[in-house]
């Protein structure tokens, strides 16, 4: 099977386009326990700024027993906040940190949606400039 090395080069240049425009990705772990929220540089592949409940840090200041909830998501997003303006990427280097609530929600499971959102919600409100894809039907977003 032979390739035309045209069309290969300009899939390159677009996926090349793709990552430049979505370098900064959030990734969120949600297990029991604890909750980790990443943002890392598609670039790379490496971790720019994170914030865990595993982290004495912030486990200390929260009362989750052996569970986490919501508020817990909450002061995890405040935190990762907080380094990414450290590292002065809090808008993404203009482009924003990318998340896709939907596929996170579905990956997460529908019963993690409220920590989802709290972490979303926690970054906004602490001036990170956050796009989210792919949002076209709210179903997984809870009122508050």
């Amino acid at each position: 099977m032979t390739y035309d090395c045209s069309i290969l080069l300009s899939r390159l240049r677009i996926y090349r386009r793709m990552t430049i425009l979505k370098r900064y990705i959030l990734r969120l772990f949600i297990s029991l326990k604890y909750i980790t929220a990443n943002v890392v540089d598609r670039n790379n592949g490496r971790i720019v700024a994170t914030a865990s409940t595993v982290e004495h840090s912030i486990k200390n200041s929260l009362e989750c027993g052996r569970s986490c909830n919501a508020k817990a998501a909450t002061v995890v997003g405040e935190v990762l906040a907080m380094r990414l303006k450290v590292e002065g990427l809090e808008q993404g280097q203009g482009r924003g940190i990318h998340v896709n609530v939907n596929k996170e929600v579905e990956k997460k499971g529908f019963k993690n949606r409220t920590k989802i959102w709290a972490i979303v919600n926690a970054l906004k409100n602490n001036g990170v400039k956050v796009v989210l894809e792919d949002n076209d039907d709210d179903t997984s977003r809870p009122s508050f």
